[in-house]
């Protein structure tokens, strides 16, 4: 007992007599300093050692206090209700670091892959030459596209897609350049361009263009110089000999232009003749030239690098044909070879889509991988497959490890000239099944060459074929006016050097009731604008809640906004000759849209007879018919008019894509599942 009561008293009187540190290290040094043999007994050196002695003090009843001596610290550190603590703090903190490592991984591995910026919302597509003038000279160019980006904004457009601004004659419109790399001066210059660019990407949008390798103008640099024989230059077209008697040249074969007659033309210069798929003016590079490959590649780089999102290459399936230049088969072969003169008359089996050809557009995809390694810079390629066969057409997607376009143009609806629920349903489905797994589709009703949809199919279908590429699955693409409605012009003395038919579809943009509807403040437009203008604008449908303008608005916001439409299943539900109906739908939500869209006379719709679960009424989330909108519908009995549609809206868990009568009636393109607890899409469905 004595000898207990003199340690502690000794431990006392040490932190008594011991200086205090307050964290400061001089006092830690002098801890640390070899004592003084001679230094009294009761120094702060004397004392310090006196507790780190050889006889390890009792600290039970010693609390820490600040700045005790780092010795003391660890003394204290070693007891377990300080060592245990620590311990699981230290533990519990490499178990959460490793839970969040996995949770990571794991949500990665399950998430399915991001839609990107061209799957994400519609396209625009704008012809330049008549979108807006800016200069009062009559012809649209890039700074009147620039003036209207606000309202592209507001149709909640994600791409815009501009056609051919190349510097060029004018043949074909635009399609025989003369210089890859200039701004035709009717649209402007560089630095008009690079300005748009600059405007699109500040909205938060992006820009694809044309662009058309398959041949250029006469008047370009590379033709010259390869009628003179020069150097690289002469084997950069398709040159081969042939007779011209009193004018009248021999072909080395039976091969016809698109336009019709031979394709073959004499050229005086080198005493030869050119190939030519579609006007003499716009003779066919030599595709199998490796300096023409490597030209072409150097003129995709120079647009890229201006920062441009993507291409949308054009006439690719004539980058190829055939060596031995054989003639074409004859479609009616009792017809007699000199009579044979219409590009349908043939069986182009040796100038159209030849082995090689997609080697050639799979070299383009990596030319513009090579500026696609940023993030959210990924560009994008679309190749235009108009007349060919969907077998064809599908081969564009590539093959499951080799990469091509993005998708082909699917321009088989702007091809649709009777309206009816069979033949819409036959498009739809021809498409989606024949469509590689894991690929995207996308939907367009009209474009430059074809004729617009009402003059088509009639005014009436315009609001039910919106709402129909807006909730079928994939890219909406929109050609610049029908939104509102706009159709053809009516034939009158054109100014233009042929193909008369696909003018009609590009009359001037109808903005407002003003002289030239607003398209030009000049004296004259390039073509006349259509003579409904004053009811058809822009102006007129932002202010009517019940006109085409603003459905289209509404349908764009809603496949902005909706998972069920961006990323859900499609189930086809059934087709007749008026209707077709179908779901949109997606794992995790329990909310289905049901669209019914009647394209054939007044037609009455059983709902139930066809789905046994649906609720006796549903609620009309967006119609055609705005009277319609937000109200509830008798499922056994729906009336839809000629041209209307409805998206309807209802809860169940029963989805239709889990059921085996409907498993061969759905599709989707990237499986994804919603949870409502995380608020996250997996895969792992």
């Amino acid at each position: 007992m004595a000898e207990d009561k003199s340690k502690k008293d000794s431990i006392g009187m040490s932190i008594k007599g011991g200086q205090t540190n307050n964290g400061f290290v001089q006092n830690e040094d002098i801890l640390e300093r070899d004592p003084d043999p001679d230094s009294p007994a009761d120094s702060p050196q004397h004392t310090a050692l006196h507790i780190l002695g050889p006889t390890e003090p009792d600290l039970k009843d010693i609390r820490p206090y600040a700045g005790m001596p780092k010795e003391v610290l660890f003394q204290f550190s070693h007891q377990a209700r300080y060592r245990v603590p620590r311990e699981i703090i230290f533990w519990l903190t490499v178990a959460s670091v490793l839970v969040l490592t996995g949770a990571t991984i794991a949500i990665i591995a399950i998430s399915p892959k991001c839609l990107d910026w061209w799957q994400a919302g519609p396209m625009y597509q704008i012809y330049p030459r008549s979108f807006k003038d800016s200069d009062k000279d009559g012809n649209g160019d890039l700074k009147g596209i620039q003036d209207k980006l606000d309202y592209i904004a507001t149709l909640n457009i994600k791409t815009i897609w501009i056609t051919s601004f190349y510097k060029s004659s004018l043949k074909d419109f635009r399609h025989g350049v003369e210089d890859f790399r200039d701004i035709d001066p009717i649209f402007g210059t560089m630095e008009d361009f690079e300005n748009l660019l600059a405007a699109i990407h500040d909205k938060g949008l992006k820009l694809i263009i044309d662009f058309i390798p398959n041949h250029t103008s006469d008047k370009h640099p590379w033709f010259q110089l390869s009628r003179t024989r020069t150097g690289k230059y002469t084997d950069y077209y398709i040159w081969h000999d042939c007779t011209q008697e009193n004018g009248i040249t021999k072909p080395p074969n039976n091969w016809l232009s698109v336009y019709g007659n031979s394709s073959w033309h004499f050229d005086e210069v080198r005493n030869q003749c050119y190939f030519h798929q579609f006007m003499k003016e716009q003779p066919d590079l030599n595709f199998r030239s490796s300096d023409v490959q490597e030209e072409i590649k150097e003129i995709i780089q120079f647009w890229l690098a201006k920062g441009v999102d993507g291409f949308s290459f054009d006439a690719v399936k004539f980058l190829l044909e055939a060596k031995h230049l054989r003639d074409e088969p004859q479609v009616n072969k009792t017809q007699m070879p000199d009579t044979v003169t219409h590009y349908a008359e043939l069986y182009h089996d040796f100038t159209t889509t030849q082995v090689g050809m997609h080697d050639i557009v799979r070299s383009f995809r990596q030319t513009m991988n090579q500026y696609s390694s940023e993030p959210g810079r990924y560009r994008f390629m679309g190749t235009e497959a108009n007349g060919e066969r969907i077998d064809r057409t599908m081969m564009y997607y590539g093959l499951p490890f080799i990469e091509e376009a993005d998708f082909p143009f699917n321009d088989y609806l702007t091809r649709l000239e009777t309206p009816s629920g069979s033949s819409v349903f036959e498009i739809i489905t021809s498409w989606m099944e024949n469509m590689p797994e894991g690929k995207w589709p996308n939907w367009m009703i009209s474009g430059p060459d074809n004729a617009r949809l009402i003059s088509r199919l009639g005014k009436e279908y315009v609001n039910v074929m919106n709402m129909l590429v807006f909730t079928l699955p994939g890219t909406p693409i929109t050609y610049y006016g029908e939104e509102i409605g706009m159709g053809n012009i009516l034939a009158t003395n054109l100014n233009e050097s042929y193909n008369v038919d696909t003018l009609f579809s590009k009359s001037p943009m109808q903005w407002d009731n003003s002289s030239n509807a607003g398209f030009s403040e000049g004296n004259h437009t390039w073509l006349p604008t259509s003579s409904d203008y004053h009811t058809v604008n822009v102006d007129v449908q932002k202010t009517q809640p019940t006109s085409a303008l603003k459905l289209y608005q509404e349908l764009s916001l809603l496949h902005a906004n909706e998972l069920l439409l961006s990323r859900g299943w499609f189930c086809h539900l059934r087709n007749d000759s008026h209707s077709v109906m179908y779901t949109r739908e997606l794992d995790g939500i329990d909310t289905v849209f049901l669209v019914v869209l009647n394209f054939g006379e007044s037609s009455l719709l059983n709902l139930k007879e066809m789905i046994s679960d649906i609720p006796t009424r549903v609620r009309i989330r967006l119609s055609t018919n705005s009277a319609y909108k937000r109200s509830e519908v008798d499922t056994s009995a729906i009336v839809l008019d000629k041209g209307e549609g409805h998206i309807l809206e209802y809860n169940t868990k029963n989805l239709l894509h889990h059921q085996t009568a409907f498993r061969d009636r759905c599709f989707i393109s990237n499986r994804a599942c919603y949870s409502s607890v995380f608020n996250i899409l997996y895969s792992l469905c």
